[in-house]
Formats: C-alpha cells, structure tokens, sequence
C-alpha cells in the first residue's frame, strides 16, 4: 500500500468515527454547552468543517472556489475557531452543518487521492495564516487525522455529558 493509498484511508476512518459520533447525537441537543466542558456539538462540528478545509484542502492545493462556494468557511470561521462555543449556538441547524460536514470530507478525500507520493513532500501552499504544525503536504494530512480524531474523544466526551455514553456495542447481548 503506498503513503497515498495509507493517508486516504486513514482520514477516511477518522471522518467515520466523527460522523458515527455526531450522528448518534439528537439534534435537539447540539447546542447544549456543559458548563464543565464549554463546548457543544454544533461547535465541533463546524470547527471539523473548517479544519477539514484547511488542514486537507487549503494547504494541500490552494483555495477551491467550488469549495468556498458552497460552504461559507469566512462566517464559520469567525464562529468555529477561537470565538466561544456558546456564540454558536441556534446558528446553524444540525441538518445544514451535517451536509456541510459530509462535503467537506468528500472534497477532503477527493484531494487526497489526487496526490502523488512525491507530493507529500512538497512545501504547503502559501496561505495565512501558516500552518501551526506541518512543515510540509505529508504532515498537514497526518495532522488532520490526529485533529479528527483528538477531537472525536471531545465529541465522545460530551455525547457523554449531554446525551448517553457509545457503547461501541459492547453492551449488546
């Protein structure tokens, strides 16, 4: 298996794990902000569409413009970055960001696969603000999995607080 074939898979197995979260997640309850954690779903969720775009598609290939059509990433961005989970809350509707979630992974995926080994090593594209962690293609992409994922065990977190533990099936039969 090539560093392509290895990275697509791995982000696909990180965006199924958020979306096995968030989907088990009422809706009614995406906006609840415990106060022990001071977050909610629908701040994880879009705070996942923004870094889906920025850690697997901005740096990887530039800004898409089919992409920044369809997704308003300047207004997520203000919400879903470092502005308070509680600003976000009867923002947007849970359908909407789940849409929005699910495209951003397709895209996300879809730059993936287009990639050459070679280009793993290649300098990220030129954007601001520089990327906090990556230095190059490869590492962006290997970041966005382990964001995905570190942000799965908050999501797993609160889907504890607000609603009820996964079970993983575990407590089945």
């Amino acid at each position: 298996m090539n560093q392509i074939t290895f990275l697509a898979k791995q982000t696909e197995s990180a965006y199924a794990w958020a979306n096995k979260l968030l989907l088990s997640i009422p809706h009614q309850k995406w906006d609840t902000t415990p106060d022990i954690m001071e977050s909610n779903i629908t701040w994880q969720t879009g705070h996942l569409i923004v870094s889906f775009y920025y850690h697997s598609i901005m740096v990887i290939v530039g800004h898409q413009k089919e992409v920044l059509q369809q997704v308003s990433l300047k207004e997520y961005g203000q919400l879903f970055t470092t502005a308070a989970p509680v600003n976000a809350k009867g923002k947007f509707n849970p359908e909407q960001l789940s849409d929005h979630l699910l495209f951003m992974q397709q895209r996300s995926l879809e730059v993936i696969q287009s990639l050459s080994p070679a280009d793993l090593e290649a300098a990220l594209e030129p954007v601001q603000p520089a990327h906090p962690i990556a230095k190059n293609k490869g590492e962006a992409l290997e970041w966005n999995i382990q964001h995905t994922l570190w942000h799965c065990g908050q999501i797993s977190m609160l889907k504890r607080v607000v609603d009820k533990r996964l079970d993983f099936g575990l407590l089945a039969g």
